[in-house]
């Protein structure tokens, strides 16, 4: 351990104390000295050469001027930023004790470090508080950033708001973030970065489909391929709040934390909150800000290791309309294409004949299935899957037998219910009978049924979610409830896999998905919708983790009819999976799938492990992306027409992310793509063998294709 007087720079006119974490690489320069306590100079490029002697005059250069109308000692966004010192900006802490002692003022009195990480001791002895600061940089050059709040006072300590600010690049002037709804997730939006606060909040319990992933903050138009960008992502399942703000003193940064309910959190003396990690990415371009979210997701001892199954749900082919034949028949066409994974979807319990009752009696229904489940998950074992099921466990309709025997076990604010979402309210996790309850029965089934995989849905948002009448708001202990069930689930059934479906894709985010092996992306499985929403989930997501599946020729969702090879093409690059009735589909479609099926398994080693590259510049009209192998061996990439192009046949597309100095046999995969055009594609017919550099400074010339068609292309390096 170091104290802050061992940590000196080098003996020189610039002596200071300055922190260089490195690694993945990333830097993250601190200021030691600053006032009233530390602050990052730098967050981003690596800066290898740099000397303690150099480290320190950096430190020394970004200290600002007193100027005319300022405060004597200049004020910074310092890790915690309160107005006690002399930040007139968002703060990063606040709260009260019954109204008085608002005023906070942390300072430095130890420091534990090691080249990738630091830990801060803060303390402010007249507010009675002390704070915990935990900095590292992960193995891809990710900035994660924790705090425990310790009340050390004898009386209670009302925290309002606490956050982690991430300071970016003066000339960050863009911003990027997403917005959306159920069937529209992930829907980007930019916005000039200017002076003041742009604030996106999440108050629906989860963090909802209209919640952006990343807030991102960028050199002027960057994009996918360039521009250096930074982003920061709260992991939290709950209530929570992102914040990019420029002050007119010369600081500009992101922040991220949690979103308390009035009174939510009141520490009593002695006690602590530790806030959820707040991770931020950069990079040249989104795609490597991805990757580092990517590989260092990857690197976790709990990721996914084996081939991801392909996987069959039953939702969109039977939906509530549950027999044993109708099943077994769809099990029977699921093992003909080569599914791996059979998951029975909602209406498999007591009392589920629709969506008004049921939710919360979790007991198999006798009266569809008199032997219980047996016969079928027998069933599915034979014809070589293994068997999945769908539950909603923090759901309840008030027409349920657990609802009418404990009303106490609803998450309420008032007498009366809350607003009904799906004829279904919320119970409340954080209610020690309630979750006994709910973890007997989820336990019950796992250890009745050879269960491997629990598709765990979130149909509604928390709504004046409290603990009762006059009564505590509860989002955040029940979201801490949430990932305790889901933990003594894992730690009970190692081998057992579960997703995070919510609404479709309304709850993705990394605190979930540290407990959680996959996501469902979105509830629209429309190719062309799924574009959009896959191409920016991934932004955070590895696609190994984003449930991708191919779709029914008319889209349940839209009514848009679409071809296979589009569906299959939009499906391939993440964890695919089919959501269709396959027993209503003739040999031939059969056929086509099992060939796409094939050919998913083939390269699910490439999606596991390979780097999604996103393409900017392209036509509109054509979208072009793809995913290259870490060592450059090979890749796989989608040209979609989304639309038409006005010019016919549309110009040269880049291949780019793949080796500069190797050569690469291109070829396409699957059939003809002739079929909109006079004449045959040349590069096709006679296969053509470029560079890496080649496909990326220059291109080759797309098919010419009808809208809403894709062609596949694989490349495979000759050298």
């Amino acid at each position: 351990m170091l104290s802050p007087d061992e940590m000196v720079a080098p003996s020189s006119a610039l002596a200071g104390r300055v922190l260089h974490l490195r690694r993945g690489g990333t830097s993250v320069v601190i200021d030691l000295d600053a006032v009233p306590h530390p602050v990052i100079v730098h967050w981003g490029e690596e800066l290898a050469d740099s000397t303690d002697l150099t480290l320190a005059s950096l430190a020394v250069a970004a200290r600002p001027q007193r100027v005319s109308g300022g405060l004597d000692e200049p004020a910074r966004a310092t890790l915690v930023a309160t107005p006690a010192g002399g930040w007139l900006g968002t703060p990063g802490l606040e709260g009260h004790r019954d109204g008085a002692s608002f005023s906070v003022r942390l300072e430095l009195t130890d420091v534990e470090a090691d080249d990738h990480h630091v830990r801060l001791s803060l303390v402010d002895p007249e507010a009675r508080l002390s704070a915990e600061l935990e900095i590292g940089v992960g193995t891809a050059g990710l900035l994660r950033q924790r705090i425990t709040l310790r009340n050390d006072g004898d009386s209670r300590y009302t925290l309002q708001h606490l956050h982690l600010a991430f300071p970016v690049p003066w000339d960050a002037t863009e911003l990027l973030d997403t917005t959306g709804r159920h069937l529209r997730e992930r829907t980007p939006q930019r916005h000039p970065f200017g002076y003041g606060t742009y604030l996106r909040e999440s108050r629906r319990g989860r963090p909802g489909a209209d919640a952006t992933l990343v807030l991102a903050a960028g050199r002027p138009g960057f994009g996918f391929e360039r521009g250096r960008v930074h982003a920061v992502h709260v992991a939290w399942s709950g209530n929570h709040r992102l914040v990019a703000e420029r002050s007119v003193s010369g600081e500009a940064f992101l922040a991220g934390g949690e979103l308390f309910a009035p009174g939510e959190v009141v520490l009593a003396p002695g006690s602590s909150i530790t806030s959820p990690e707040v991770i931020g990415s950069w990079g040249d371009g989104l795609n490597e800000l991805a990757h580092r979210f990517h590989d260092e997701w990857r690197s976790r001892p709990a990721h996914p290791r084996r081939p991801r199954p392909i996987t069959l749900n039953t939702w969109e082919a039977v939906y509530f309309d549950h027999s044993l034949e109708r099943l077994t028949s769809l099990a029977d066409a699921a093992a003909t294409v080569g599914v791996e994974r059979f998951v029975l979807d909602d209406g498999w319990f007591l009392g589920r004949r629709d969506d008004t009752a049921g939710l919360g009696d979790w007991y198999v229904d006798p009266t569809v299935w008199p032997d219980g489940l047996h016969p079928l998950v027998d069933h599915v074992h034979a014809r070589g899957m293994e068997f999945g099921l769908w539950v909603e466990p923090e759901m309840v309709n008030p027409d349920s037998n657990v609802a009418r025997r404990h009303p106490d076990w609803i998450l309420r604010g008032r007498m009366a219910l809350p607003p009904a979402a799906r004829q279904q309210q919320v119970l409340d996790l954080a209610h020690p009978d309630a979750y006994a309850y709910v973890a007997k029965r989820l336990h019950a089934l796992v250890e009745e049924y050879p269960i491997a995989y629990l598709k765990w849905d979130h149909n509604r948002d928390l709504l004046d979610a409290g603990s009762g009448p006059e009564g505590v708001a509860r989002v955040r202990e029940h979201t801490l409830a949430l990932y305790r069930l889901l933990d003594e689930l894992k730690a009970a059934h190692p081998d057992l896999e579960i997703e995070s479906c919510a609404s479709g894709g309304a709850r993705v985010d990394l605190g979930i998905l540290a407990r959680t092996d996959r996501i469902w992306t979105s509830d629209t499985l429309d190719p062309l919708e799924r574009l959009v929403n896959q191409r920016y989930t991934a932004l955070l997501v590895p696609p190994e983790l984003m449930g991708m599946h191919l779709t029914s020729p008319v889209v349940h969702s839209t009514g848009r009819t679409v071809d296979l090879d589009l569906s299959a093409a939009v499906a391939l690059l993440g964890h695919v999976g089919i959501e269709w009735d396959l027993t209503a589909t003739d040999d031939e479609t059969r056929r086509r799938i099992a060939a796409w099926v094939e050919y998913a398994k083939r390269i699910r080693p490439l999606v596991a492990t390979g780097r999604t590259v996103d393409v900017d510049g392209t036509e509109p009209g054509i979208d072009v992306r793809g995913i290259v192998a870490r060592d450059g061996s090979s890749a796989v990439f989608t040209l979609t027409q989304t639309d038409t192009t006005v010019a016919y046949p549309p110009g040269r597309v880049r291949i780019p992310g793949l080796d500069a100095g190797r050569q690469y046999r291109v070829r396409v995969v699957g059939s003809s793509t002739s079929a909109a055009a006079q004449s045959g594609l040349q590069w096709q017919e006679n296969g053509i063998t470029l560079t890496g550099r080649e496909l990326d400074a220059v291109g080759l010339r797309p098919p010419v294709q009808y809208p809403q068609r894709s062609t596949v292309i694989e490349l495979i390096a000759q050298n």
